[in-house]
């Protein structure tokens, strides 16, 4: 296949119309010029110029190959254009899988920056209920990150950004409710709202409680920790939400753990070192969880003497 160069020496052999010329346009000796006019020739299997006493000129073969060599050369520039501007952060795409809740609540101020700033870049978005199916995607290479709750096991690159904590949510008139604190061993015997085989929250709360050698009494299950809170708090029971998903305040009492509990926060990707994913790896991590979710002291600003729950920015998340 004729090579870049030896199109580009084509093309500037049409312009200049003499090797002197083209060769020095090129910063090539002439002999360099003239081994890739005979490469181009072997490739073409016909002569592109006539040798002539004073000079060359293109023949027929010549001309129509120069036409489309500056096509060539122009995608090229063109790639390689698009690859500086990826490696920038001026284009490209970014499939991004997160855990549903945690869209809003850790990634909204983020993709409104880089829609801003990076206007260029397409950001495709797809929301699960556990971070194992999400894994899932990226090892098919269907997704670029993902964010969420550790999985239960992968070989990709993980990243912990931070922890957030794990709350017990009930009905204001709950004994529950009038406590700074719950000690796992309280929810023996609760009716609780539990979750759907296919939310990574069942599994992580089974294996909670089941550490504690306690079990649990569920009465129904979701597929929301949002819905979950909700439920809780109009007396359907307790439920054990994840501090992200508190940011529509349930009717009932957000109660803490003692000791506090807290899970990670990670960004999973099988390839750190594209040059758009770490862009976006960098700006996640330098931005942080949402103030008062990776410490206790934090969030018990926001949830008080355990009478209410919900970030007061607004955020949502936690799956």
């Amino acid at each position: 296949m004729a090579t870049l160069r030896a199109l580009e020496c084509l093309v500037a052999l049409v312009d200049e119309g003499s090797v002197t010329r083209a060769a020095a346009a090129l910063h090539l000796s002439q002999p360099a010029l003239s081994h890739q006019i005979a490469a181009l020739e072997r490739e073409l299997d016909t002569p592109v110029v006539e040798r002539l006493s004073r000079g060359v000129r293109l023949t027929a073969a010549g001309r129509a190959a120069a036409i489309d060599a500056r096509i060539a050369l122009k995608a090229a520039e063109r790639a390689v254009e698009a690859g500086r501007d990826v490696a920038a952060g001026r284009a490209g795409r970014i499939r991004l899988a997160c855990a549903e809740t945690m869209t809003v609540w850790l990634l909204v101020s983020l993709l409104r920056r880089w829609r801003s700033r990076r206007p260029e870049v397409r950001i495709d978005l797809m929301e699960f209920t556990s971070t194992d199916a999400m894994v899932e995607i990226l090892m098919a290479g269907e997704a670029d990150i993902v964010v969420g709750p550790e999985p239960t096991g992968t070989t990709a690159h993980v990243e912990r950004l931070g922890d957030e904590e794990m709350l017990v949510v009930c009905p204001e008139e709950h004994r529950f409710a009038g406590r700074s604190s719950v000690r796992v061993e309280d929810l023996a015997g609760e009716p609780f709202v539990h979750y759907t085989s296919d939310n990574g929250n069942a599994a992580w709360v089974d294996r909670f409680v089941s550490s504690h050698q306690v079990s649990l009494s569920p009465v129904l299950r979701t597929r929301s920790p949002r819905t979950a809170a909700q439920l809780a708090g109009a007396g359907m029971g307790v439920s054990i939400v994840p501090a992200s998903a508190l940011a529509v305040r349930p009717a009932g009492a957000v109660v803490r753990f003692d000791p506090p509990v807290r899970r990670a926060v990670v960004a999973i990707t099988t390839v750190p070192s594209d040059a758009l994913v770490a862009l976006f790896l960098r700006d996640l991590r330098n931005q942080g969880l949402p103030a008062g979710t990776d410490r206790a002291d934090g969030f018990q600003d926001q949830v008080g003497d355990g009478s209410g729950g919900g970030d007061e920015r607004g955020v949502v998340g936690g799956s």
